[in-house]
This record gives C-alpha cells, structure tokens and sequence, in this order.
C-alpha cells in the first residue's frame, strides 16, 4: 500500500533527518512522493509520480532545512489508479466557505459504493481522493443546515463519524488537516507508529529513527492534533480492518498490471 508521515509541534523544527529515513522506504514504495509543509494559513505542496529515491527535485528540496509546524509526508505503493501526478498523495480540497483540506491516506478502499459517484469528479482516479471529496461534501452539508462555520469539536465529532463509516471492510489509515487540527486515524494492528519528544510529535507507518521509545497508534479512534498534543479523541468502534489472502490477490494483480504497463512505456 502506501507510507505516511505526520510531525505536530507547537512550534516551527526542522525534520529533515526523519523525512530523509522516511522517504528510503520508497524502494517498497515505488510509484510517487509528496510533501507537505503548513506555513501560516498557506500549504506548500510538492509531489511527483516517481520513486522518492529518484527525485531531483525532493533531493534539492532537502539539501536546503524543512522547516515547519506541521509536516506531512507520503510514499505511494499504488493499489488503485495510475502512476500519474495526480494520483499522488497529499490532496487538497477547498470547502464552500473556503477553508483548505489536505488528507494522505495509508490503505485501499475495497468496499464503499457511496464514494463511486466522485470518479468524475476527482482530478486523478484514487479511491484517497474520493474519501476527501465526500469529507468536503458531508462539511458543506453540515454548514449549509447549521448556516454557519462549524465550531473545531463539530468538524471533530463530524469526522469520527465520517470515519467509522468509512473504515467497514476498508483499510483506513488518514492523516487529514483542516486549517486548524490534524486528524489522525488507524485501523489496522501495528500499522501507524508514533514518538513524543522534546521536538513534537511524530507519526509514521513505520519508524523514522533509532529512538526506542515509539509506540503503536491506538487503532479505531480518531485523534485531533493542535500543536503537537491531543486534544479530541473518539470513542472507537469496531472496524478493525484484517489484511486477507483476498486482499492480498486483488492488490498483487492491480500491481502486476501496473507492472506491465511500465514495460510497456
């Protein structure tokens, strides 16, 4: 499937060491990179369709200090869609009162008939994508009925339902910021690991330094970060999602299709 990379702080640090060891995980994770640098009210975005080991363009951007708050990370394995930029991880969508989602998603969406109806709409052909636009749809609706912005523990509560919905049958592992709070959910054993230090706090598919002292994300509950700490947690539901000889099958022949069609360029 795919990686991904979180660091929350209350204020700005350079992650350079831990995105330099995060980004060598893409000799497994071959077909796109991004990066994702929250500065103020703005995003700084940078992604390409390539390996991240092979990137011209990601080496020059860690020759210089990564600098930020919240940073975010991504390396794709692709399970569903092309090996095209926009494909790659992280998304961004605008909702109808102009306030900016990012989400990277770690997992596959195997059974969710509700989000086929963003396949026209979405700019790439990702079941990740989907997953935000119907986030952004379910926001407006929200907003529309309460005639104003939602308060953070609204679009808290709002998600962790959205959430639970959406982890039924499905690999769901998101990292999701809203201008405000990163969201943070597993729901898969031993798959999203996370470090408090002095510097913030670090979240990762896998372990991004020798530190001893990471620790499994907490599966089936949703986590909202302000400035390196917790400040909403979910009740957790059932949804545990258990890696299948089935899945397994359906993501090797996606895989080998994607294979053949590299050979084939």
């Amino acid at each position: 499937m795919c990686e991904i990379f979180c660091f929350n702080s209350n204020t700005p640090k350079q992650v350079n060491q831990c995105l330099k060891c995060f980004y060598e995980h893409s000799e497994d994770h071959p077909h796109g990179w991004g990066l994702a640098n929250v500065q103020s009210d703005e995003v700084f975005i940078d992604k390409e369709p390539i390996k991240a080991t092979c990137s011209q363009h990601l080496k020059n951007i860690l020759s210089h200090p990564v600098v930020g708050k919240n940073v975010f990370a991504h390396i794709r394995l692709a399970t569903m869609g092309e090996i095209i930029s926009p494909n790659c991880h992280p998304f961004t969508e605008a909702d109808d009162n102009n306030r900016s989602w990012m989400l990277i998603h770690n997992g596959t969406i195997f059974d969710c008939p509700k989000l086929d109806k963003y396949i026209d709409k979405e700019s790439g052909d990702t079941d990740s994508e989907r997953i935000l636009l119907y986030i952004i749809d379910k926001i407006n609706e929200f907003e529309k009925d309460k005639g104003s912005l939602s308060t953070i523990k609204e679009r808290f509560t709002l998600l962790s339902g959205i959430v639970e919905e959406l982890s039924k049958n499905n690999k769901l592992n998101l990292m999701i910021y809203d201008g405000d709070m990163t969201y943070i959910h597993s729901n898969m054993k031993d798959s999203l690991h996370y470090l408090r230090n002095d510097d913030g706090l670090l979240i990762a598919s896998t372990p991004v330094s020798d530190d001893e002292n990471w620790q499994h994300v907490e599966i089936n509950k949703l986590f909202a970060l302000i400035d390196g700490n917790v400040i909403f947690e979910s009740n957790p539901h059932e949804n545990e999602f258990i890696f299948t000889p089935e899945h397994e099958k359906a993501m090797n022949e996606f895989l080998k299709s994607v294979t053949r069609d590299e050979i084939n360029d």
